[in-house]
Formats: C-alpha cells, structure tokens, sequence
C-alpha cells in the first residue's frame, strides 16, 4: 500500500488528479492536501469523498511544522506537488504571496521529504508540477519549448514557478533525492476557476457579458485538456525516469482571438443563438503587462519515452468544455458568487 500525498488537490489540474488516482489505484491511498484558498474547491472531488482510499487535510504547504506531521501520521512515500498559486494577473498586483506559496511551500516539502525518507530514497519519489511559462516567450516563427530550453520568465508567477524548479533539481543534484518534474502548456476542462479564460468567456457569453480581450488577441496559447495532463501526469509517476524533467503540450496553438471566436460560435450554437451573433460582446482592453506572445511545448520526449499523446482534437474538447460549463450551472454560480468558499470556511473553522 501506497501512501501519496497529492498537493492542491482541490484545485483544477488537481482534482482532475485525484480522481483518476483514486479511482485507478485502490491499493493506493491518497492524500489530498489544499489549504482551501479561492482556486480551492472539494465540491470538485464529491464523486470520490467517500471512496476508502481517499483522504481530505486542510493545510497550508509552507507550514514546515504542519507538513512533518502530515508525513509522519500517513507515513507519505510519494509527493505529486500541484499546490500553487498560479494567476499572472494575480503575481502583478501581489508578487510576495507567490513567492510565499510557490518557492517556499516547495521548499517546505521538498525538506520534509528529504529528511522524512533520509537514509532511504528506495521507492520514494516527489513529482513536481510546472509550467511551460518558465521558458519565457517564442517569436512567431515555429520554434517550441523543449525539456533543455533556457529559463526565461517574464511574470512574478513564472519568475516564482521557475525558482520552484531551480529547487527541485537543486535537491536531486545535492542530495541525490528522488525527483521527477512536468512543465505543461495552458489547460482546460471541466472544475477551472471562472478567472481563466476559458471558463469566464463561456460564462460572459451565457450572461450576455462583455469578453476582454487584451491588446489585438494576437497572443498564441498550446491548449491540452485537463484529463489528458492527468494522465500524463500518471505516466510520467509511474514510468519516467528519475532526475528527468517531461514536457506536456497539446500540439494545439491558438491565437487568443481565433480561439475565443470558436468558442463563441459553440455557445452560441448549444445556447440556440445564431452562429457567431455573440461576436459584439468582444471588448479589446489595455494589453497585460509583461505579455508574453507566444507559448508552445514540443511533448515529443514524452511521446518517445512514455507513448503519451493527446487523447482528442481542440474543438471536441471544447465542445465538452462548454456543455460541462452549460449543464452545471449551479456549480459556476456558487463559485462566482463565493458561497463554496464561504461554506468551507465554516466547515474547516
């Protein structure tokens, strides 16, 4: 039996995690920590609350003394680390709290791992997931991300994702500790906090809302589902090579306004509106600050190595994205309008 411990697991990527973990490795058991900041949701998880191979802890990643005790009471033989702050827009206006949670949080568990599981690392492993933003901005001329690309982050979230990094492989060049790391391109899916693009288009779009679009929309983007990234994420824990660092992209560039146009013309389509009428809600805003153009992960390594591939083409799923969004609806409003935050406060006083 298995102990993994599975960091922001009530999160977007993380929940998506979770259940798959649960659901695949009964002689597992699974540990899902989160400290149930806004990104943090466990009505994302009520498919598996009950399941007996599943653990809920609310707790903060940089509380040093907190994730000892963690390690010792459920004896943790392997970490796969999500927990992170992880909105640029956020980073710009409060850059500490990003580093706070990022480098620190990951430095608090990567040393109780290392001192936890000292004098055996045999049949231990911490997982680190990151971003392809660390590697900076591509022109637009058909380079991509590789694994040996030089950092080069242009945000205060890239900038405190890429120090989480540095660490990881700092611990694993210095103390020969067991690490494993994925950088991914932009997710999607179902359960992702409506402050992403995605997910707040299509609920701008149902309300008739207007769609911000920074500078021209000419920034491109690698989309990969949700679930896809879950399962490479089980790949690349079971089956990649220690030390080594896998990227994960969907082979699936798109410019921000060609994609918000197809997701208008699905919306619009599922909501019964003619096809393409909801094109004037699109509202150009002052460009972000330090916008990076163009992002694109070459998964190639990962193919080669471990056979992982994308599972289904962008506009299937983003059909499914949108219907998902569409049919809950209540799930959307309650995180909208704070009230899962509020109940789970309560509950976890």
């Amino acid at each position: 039996m298995k102990n993994i411990l599975i960091t922001g697991g009530a999160g977007f990527i993380g929940s998506h995690l979770v259940r798959l973990m649960v659901n695949k490795y009964p002689q597992y058991n699974i540990i899902n920590l989160d400290k149930l900041t806004y990104a943090g949701n466990l009505a994302n998880l009520k498919d598996v609350q009950y399941s007996p191979n599943y653990r809920f802890v609310k707790g903060d990643i940089c509380d040093f003394i907190f994730i000892q005790k963690l390690f010792a009471e459920y004896n943790i033989d392997g970490v796969i680390h999500l927990a992170a702050e992880s909105h640029v827009d956020r980073s710009i206006k409060d850059p500490f709290s990003f580093a706070q949670t990022n480098v620190m949080g990951t430095l608090s568990l990567l040393q109780t791992a290392r001192l936890f599981w000292e004098g055996s690392f045999e049949g231990k492993l911490f997982y680190h997931v990151s971003t392809d933003e660390v590697y900076g901005s591509l022109k637009d001329d058909g380079t991509f991300f590789l694994e040996t690309t030089k950092y080069d982050p242009h945000s205060p979230y890239s900038a405190s994702k890429a120090s989480s990094d540095h660490f990881v492989r700092a611990f694993y060049d210095t103390y020969g500790f067991p690490v494993k790391i994925s950088n991914c391109s932009n997710n999607y899916g179902s359960y992702q906090f409506p402050e992403k693009l995605i997910p707040l288009f299509i609920n701008n779009i149902r309300n008739n809302k207007p769609l911000p679009v920074y500078g021209k929309g000419e920034n491109v983007r690698d989309w990969l589902y949700v679930e896809d990234h879950a399962s490479a994420i089980d790949l690349i824990f079971h089956k990649g090579r220690k030390g080594e660092t896998y990227n994960i992209g969907g082979f699936n560039e798109w410019k921000n306004i060609d994609l918000i146009k197809l997701m208008i013309k699905v919306v619009d389509k599922f909501l019964g509106r003619p096809e393409g009428s909801s094109e004037s809600l699109i509202t150009y805003v002052t460009d972000r600050a330090g916008h990076d153009l163009r992002y694109a992960i070459d998964s190639t390594k990962l193919h080669n190595e471990l056979g992982w591939s994308p599972s289904l083409q962008f506009e299937e799923g983003i059909e499914r994205t949108v219907r998902w969004y569409l049919e809950n609806q209540e799930w959307l409003d309650n995180v909208t309008s704070g009230d899962y935050q509020r109940y789970y406060d309560e509950m976890y006083k």
